[in-house]
C-alpha cells in the first residue's frame, strides 16, 4: 500500500471550504458586498488531529493552547483566511485557517483556528 492510500485510510471526516469573494450582480455585471462562496463541488475527506501545549505569557502559569491541525490531499487548494466546516466523530464545526498549507507529496496539513468571523 503506497504511502499516500495509509494516511488517506486515516481520514474520518468531510469538509467544505469557503473564501469570501466580491459578488457580482448578473443583471448589471456590478461588484457588489462580498459574500461567502463554496469552492468545492462535493465533501473533501480530511483529518482533523488535536494536540494541547503550554503557552508561556506573562501571568502566572501560562495558558493552556489547543493546536489543530487539518489534513487532506495535497491537490486541493485551500487560500489564506479561508474558511473550512469539518464534520468527524458526528461534530461539525466551522474553522479558518490559519497559515499556508504545508503541502507534501502524500499530504497537506493546515493550522486551523475556531472561525470567528470573516475578517
Amino acid at each position: 500500500m503506497s504511502h499516500r492510500k495509509v494516511i488517506e485510510s486515516l481520514y474520518k471526516g468531510l469538509c467544505d471550504i469557503y473564501e469570501y469573494k466580491p459578488s457580482k450582480d448578473p443583471a448589471t455585471g456590478r461588484v457588489g458586498k462580498p459574500k461567502e462562496v463554496k469552492v468545492n463541488s462535493k465533501q473533501i475527506p480530511c483529518r482533523l488531529s488535536y494536540n494541547s501545549s503550554q503557552a508561556v505569557t506573562q501571568a502566572e502559569g501560562g495558558i493552556l493552547v489547543q493546536n489543530i491541525k487539518l489534513f487532506m490531499a495535497p491537490e486541493i487548494v485551500v487560500k489564506p483566511n479561508s474558511k473550512i466546516i469539518v464534520t468527524q466523530n458526528g461534530r461539525t464545526v466551522a474553522y479558518k485557517n490559519s497559515s499556508q498549507p504545508m503541502v507534501y507529496e502524500s499530504h497537506q496539513e493546515i493550522n486551523l483556528e475556531i472561525f470567528d468571523r470573516w475578517a
